[in-house]
């Protein structure tokens, strides 16, 4: 059985990340959406909040699975006997940064493979740190983020 992982801090899930979650799914036989804690970014929801939030997006998609997980992603690689980790890639500068990260993974464990998967050319542009702006200054993010997430996001800044 192909497992792969999509790791990420998903703060919030947006229409980008959940374009990838879709395509991995047809991929591989089961998809781990892995909701890391990421020390360095200071997060608006919280780990439970996100993972309940991408389950209900996802909720259509029998063959991905969401899970909370701290710690280091290859040790979640080598506990789910992963076969594959998936990064999306908006840009150059999405390009340089998990390359960097997909190359001291495989130093740390040569099984671990990375693919990346290019956002869709409507999302290039989209970032959660972006969409958190807009939504703190009341504008809408209805086209940025799934349907789920909209109401969460706004009740976050009231």
């Amino acid at each position: 059985m192909k497992v792969a992982i999509f790791p990420g801090s998903f703060d919030p899930l947006t229409n980008g990340h959940l374009n990838i979650i879709k395509r991995a799914s047809l991929l591989f036989d089961e998809l781990v959406v892995a909701v890391a804690i990421n020390t360095s970014k200071s997060a608006l929801f919280s780990t439970e909040e996100k993972v309940r939030l991408i389950r209900n997006a996802v909720s259509d998609l029998p063959n991905v699975r969401v899970i909370p997980t701290k710690g280091l992603t290859i040790d979640l690689f080598k506990q789910l006997e992963a076969t594959t980790l998936v990064r999306g890639l908006r840009d150059e500068a999405d390009y340089r940064y998990e390359r960097q990260i997909a190359e001291m993974n495989h130093q740390l464990d040569h099984a671990v493979e990375t693919i990346f998967l290019m956002a869709n050319p409507r999302n290039t542009y989209v970032a959660s740190s972006i969409i958190k702006e807009i939504a703190k200054m009341g504008g809408d993010v209805s086209s940025f983020v799934p349907a789920n997430v909209v109401q969460p996001l706004k009740d976050k800044f009231k």
